[in-house]
């Protein structure tokens, strides 16, 4: 059975502490909260990972590492938490709320990492959320307790000089130099060097890299040149921190101009980044671009830099140990550099999220979305500089914050971060800024955004005001944005009418100004949706259609995945189980890969149905459960919509009708145990067994049915009813607005140009 969580992989082998992971274990296992201390260097956070890998086995949920050594603001602890336990929330909640609801009846432990510079917006959390999930365990690492009540703590201390110091210096050494040992010649020299070291991991490890090119005897004259040029300071200061900084401070006095210049402005990542990224923030004076690849190179070999892969191919990412990124951070400052820099690395940031922005529509939109996670530290980071500034000054341009919220809405939307979205959003909208263009973005991805957590009066101020103002300003994209917005809120909000007229006016303008996108291929297919809702379930059926088609042709898959949900319903509508499940399970897969919970969710419950009618009525209350459970960190249960909640409506009747109410009761509970990933994985894996009369094909599925299914204008009739709605008998939908009835041609517009591509219509 694979191990939910998400502890990284030791790279190199563990040394010693047999005694403190002992203590650690038997503290974890009988506390709440755990907290090892001391300091940087010193080995906390390897000890409590290794610590932590050893009781997996002991929480049902798995062990999380949340990593908050890369964080400034304290309003972004809980989504940094959230984050990391890939819990999606898309609803108005705030973050503690969301997570305290999905911690409430789960067995886990959460390793904490590096609080210090949020250690009291932290402690209130993590006390808030052990009050809160009875079966929630923490281990937090830092270098001073969290002072909650209950809390333990772990002093950690250097290593033994004679034993295990001695011990670490001699593998890491032989890593580097292989053949190294400790013999008669050099045994002297490597316990001198560990007991000046203090027998601090960190200072081990970085010394050991000397032996590259020097002796043990070598290293360990270079040390005692410089410790008391390198320890500054109070005298009166623990020796551990005094070894540190020599430890670190001699690496540094080590590496070249270049190589020192690199290191501290590095300091401004956070997390891991990659090369790219470094040539753009790092060069300039002092170091020219075809420098810094090499310099990289020497700060990777000297342990200042760690490499890491992506494990898919990727190219290497790098990262930095926080006691080695605040030493770079503090050359940064007296270098007078560090507003530079940032800037530099913000204006990297930005134009990553605007090309993210691009080629989320087009075949590498899964690429992007992975990226758009992998970056997410540091985009965090320019937008907090974008809209903050540097401590104790505003920030140069505000509306540089405005643009890169806006521009990242494919990540709140697209990827399941809409609670951060709205987030950084409401924070732009905040600050005052002139740029009326990236503002009215701002305005609609706000709108957007709300109406897709249910909160419906904040969605139509915002949008209504971005429409005025746009209209205002003749900024027809904005204009166009907001009017579909407005229109996909009548739409979640039932007013079909509305929704129709308001979306088929933005594909109208989105035509005339030449704009073709996933919004725009979304705005069709919520378009599809107004209609069959509408009863013309044919016309939908030829606006997903089309959907599909450029989808295709583009490499799209996000709003493919909508297209495909309309497209299923109307499959079942039609009394086709067989072509509504194919549709809708791909629908799943793919909403399912962006993390996409609105998406998801809606197709859950489409599959539901669709199981209860091959004769699975328990499976389908489990889907249902599932979806109940998932609608949670949504919002409101199906928008609040009658519409939407049709299918879910139908099911319910025939699974209560062939259940009875406990049977049916209890299957919802076994499925509201599932998250996200395991309830689409029992919905895209489920084993079929014959109903009778029925014959299987390939894969399980039904070839034959001999038993014909509900005839086409009883599942219109359930469906019309579920909706509060006169079934349409005739399978023709009442007259139509005359723009509505153009045919033959593109419904929104995009008639087909040459190479297959979508040409705007003449």
């Amino acid at each position: 059975m694979e191990t939910a969580g998400n502890l990284p992989s030791e790279l190199t082998g563990f040394v010693g502490r047999a005694s403190e992971l002992d203590r650690l274990s038997a503290m974890v296992t009988g506390s709440r909260l755990a907290t090892v201390t001391g300091a940087g260097g010193v080995g906390k956070t390897r000890l409590a990972l290794h610590a932590a890998s050893r009781l997996q086995d002991r929480f049902r949920d798995g062990v999380w590492l949340v990593e908050l050594t890369g964080l400034r603001g304290a309003d972004l602890t809980e989504h940094t938490v959230a984050e990391a336990l890939r819990l999606p929330d898309h609803t108005t909640r705030v973050p503690r709320e969301a997570l305290a609801e999905h911690l409430a009846d789960r067995e886990l432990l959460l390793v904490l990492d590096g609080f210090d510079r949020l250690a009291e917006p932290c402690a209130a959390l993590v006390a808030d959320l052990l009050r809160r999930a009875p079966g929630l365990r923490v281990l937090a690492v830092g270098r001073r307790p969290l002072g909650i009540t209950g809390e333990l703590l772990l002093p950690l201390e250097p290593l033994p000089v004679g034993s295990e110091a001695v011990q670490l210096f001699t593998e890491r050494a032989a890593a580097v130099l292989p053949g190294f040992a400790v013999t008669a010649a050099n045994s002297a020299a490597v316990t001198e060097l560990c007991s000046r070291l203090d027998g601090l991991p960190l200072a081990l490890e970085l010394a050991a890299v000397r032996l590259r090119a020097l002796s043990v005897e070598q290293v360990l004259e270079r040390l005692d040149d410089r410790f008391r040029l390198l320890t500054g300071g109070d005298p009166s200061a623990p020796a551990r921190h005094r070894a540190l900084r020599t430890a670190i401070g001699w690496s540094h006095e080590l590496c070249s101009p270049a190589e020192r210049l690199l290191w501290a402005r590095l300091s401004v990542f956070a997390g891991r980044f990659d090369l790219e990224a470094v040539e753009y923030v790092c060069a300039g004076s002092g170091i020219a671009e075809a420098e810094v690849v090499e310099a990289v190179a020497a700060l990777v070999a000297q342990s200042v830099l760690s490499r890491q892969e992506d494990g898919e191919g990727g190219p290497a990412r790098y990262r930095m140990l926080d006691s080695v990124r605040e030493y770079g951070a503090g050359w940064l400052a007296a270098l007078g550099e560090e507003a530079r820099v940032r800037r530099r690395h913000r204006d990297w940031y930005l134009g990553l999220a605007t090309w993210c922005e691009l080629d989320w529509f087009s075949p590498r939109q899964a690429e992007v979305a992975a990226r758009v996670a992998a970056d997410l530290p540091n985009l965090r980071l320019a937008l907090e500089f974008s809209l903050d500034g540097m401590p104790g000054e505003p920030a140069e341009d505000p509306a540089v914050g405005q643009y890169l919220a806006g521009t990242l809405w494919f990540c709140w939307v697209g990827c399941g971060r809409l609670a951060e979205g709205r987030h950084w959003l409401g924070r732009a909208l905040e600050v005052p800024a002139e740029h009326s263009e990236a503002r009215a973005k701002v305005m609609w991805v706000f709108g957007y955004v709300a109406l897709l957590q249910g909160d419906s009066a904040a969605a139509l101020a915002v949008l209504q005001e971005c429409r005025d103002e746009a209209r205002a300003a003749g900024n027809a994209v904005a204009e166009a944005y907001a009017l579909h917005r407005l229109g996909c809120l009548a739409l979640v909000s039932d007013d079909m009418p509305r929704a129709e007229r308001f979306i088929d006016d933005a594909l109208l303008r989105y035509r005339s100004i030449g704009e073709l996108n996933s919004n725009v291929l979304m705005a069709q297919v919520e378009l599809a949706m107004s209609v069959a809702f509408q009863g013309d379930v044919e016309q939908a059926v030829r606006l997903a259609e089309e959907v599909r088609e450029i989808c295709r042709d583009h490499g799209e898959r996000w709003t493919l995945a909508y297209a495909l949900y309309v497209l299923g319903y109307a499959a079942w509508l039609a009394g086709e189980p067989e072509r509504a499940r194919r549709l809708t399970e791909e629908s799943l897969a793919i909403d399912h890969a962006f993390d996409d919970l609105v998406g998801a969710v809606l197709a859950l419950e489409l599959l539901a149905l669709i199981t209860e009618g091959e004769g699975a009525p328990y499976e389908a209350a489990v889907l249902q459960g599932a979806a109940g459970r998932l609608w949670e960190s949504v919002g409101l249960r199906l928008f609040g919509s009658r519409y939407f909640n049709a299918p879910h409506a139908v099911c319910e009747q025939r699974v209560r009708s062939a259940l009875g109410d406990a049977a049916y009761a209890a299957a919802l509970g076994e499925g509201a145990l599932l998250g996200l990933d395991a309830a689409a994985h029992r919905a895209l894996n489920r084993p079929r067994t014959p109903r009778r009369g029925e014959v299987l094909g390939r894969r399980g599925r039904p070839r034959l049915a001999r038993t014909s299914p509900p005839p086409l204008l009883r599942r219109r009739a359930e469906a019309a009813a579920a909706c509060g709605q006169r079934a349409v008998i005739s399978g023709r939908s009442t007259p139509r607005r005359a723009a509505r009835r153009r045919s033959p041609g593109s419904p929104c517009g995009w008639g087909r140009g040459r190479g297959g591509r979508p040409a705007a219509a003449g």
